[in-house]
């Protein structure tokens, strides 16, 4: 019988869902490898402190917290036994603001990871040597796993009982939870939610001009000209403050009143791209699809009732 004993560490204000959650799916995965005959089994072991623990985890597991500031300064001495522990061979994976305890072990440097939309900024901000990719639910390199959304520890339940015992067990513990097991992306549920906090006033004034006028012709040089800035250092300053070129920002906004439509009306997708602001619906339906994922007919029929 294989054994996988695997770590979940409960810190202060971790998720108890989360926690007590991935135990229990682990739990449930050994039934089904029992009825399926497959000869694994899962040892999950929640934790609160890493003294008197078994030597080597397969797999330690960190989860999401409500409260920054338990995930934001980690202690020194956990950093350490998490290096320790991968440089034995374990493997080390986070969800949601799990994610700032793994990068604070310096293990992640040259590799993208994940984490719920609305915490990449902060996590590029205190880690600008990593690659941040919200867009996706889970990025697995083989060592380190990395979950995004506050209810993505599913996802990462799910991808180390595949990893460990088979497809078919994690399809069968999927339908016992009645969970979704098919490829999805963090992107399907992003919101465009841009800070207007950052300081630099001339922005945010740009940026209310954006909020009001999006739906009308706006080019760099109008905006520009509009707060007495070049069309230079507007875009400088821009991108400095948001994170976005000045065209780019006004995409994702658009693409946000699209989706905020086509969940709240019945109109149809050409109506609301002309309605935000693009004359060419195929135009529309380009950047929508890259941006989302989905197209405008698939984004509405997950995302509404009818």
């Amino acid at each position: 019988m294989k054994r996988i004993l695997i770590g979940i560490y409960h810190y202060p204000n971790a998720l108890k869902s989360a926690v007590y959650g991935l135990e229990e799916m682990f739990l449930m995965a050994n039934n089904i490898c029992k009825e399926q005959s497959v000869d694994v089994i899962f040892e999950p072991v929640v934790f609160e402190d890493t003294k008197q623990l078994p030597q080597t985890f397969v797999v330690i597991l960190l989860p999401p917290s409500l409260q920054r500031n338990d995930y934001v300064n980690p202690k020194t001495e956990l950093i350490d036994w998490l290096r320790i522990q991968h440089s034995q061979g374990a493997i080390l994976a986070s969800a949601c603001a799990g994610a700032f305890i793994l990068a604070a072990t310096k293990l992640v440097e040259t590799r993208a990871v994940t984490t719920h939309w609305g915490l990449s900024d902060s996590l590029r901000a205190q880690f600008p040597h990593i690659v941040v990719n919200s867009n996706e639910i889970l990025i697995d390199h083989g060592d380190v796993i990395t979950a995004g959304g506050m209810m993505s520890w599913l996802d990462l339940g799910f991808e180390l009982v595949a990893k460990y015992s088979s497809a078919s067990v994690m399809r069968k513990l999927g339908k016992q939870l009645v969970v979704d097991t098919a490829p999805r992306e963090q992107r399907f549920y992003q919101q465009f939610i841009p800070s207007f906090l950052h300081g630099d006033q001339t922005i945010v004034k740009i940026q209310q001009i954006m909020n009001l006028d999006y739906t009308k012709p706006l080019s760099i040089q109008t905006l520009a000209g509009q707060v007495n800035l070049t069309v230079r250092t507007m875009q400088r300053r821009f991108f400095k403050a948001t994170g976005y070129n000045p065209n780019r920002y006004l995409q994702r906004l658009r693409v946000q009143k699209v989706c905020d439509l086509l969940e709240s009306s019945q109109h149809s997708f050409e109506y609301i791209a002309s309605q935000v602001g693009y004359e060419d619906t195929s135009a529309c339906r380009k950047i929508f699809v890259k941006i989302i994922g989905l197209t405008p007919r698939e984004f509405r029929m997950r995302f509404t009732r009818n």
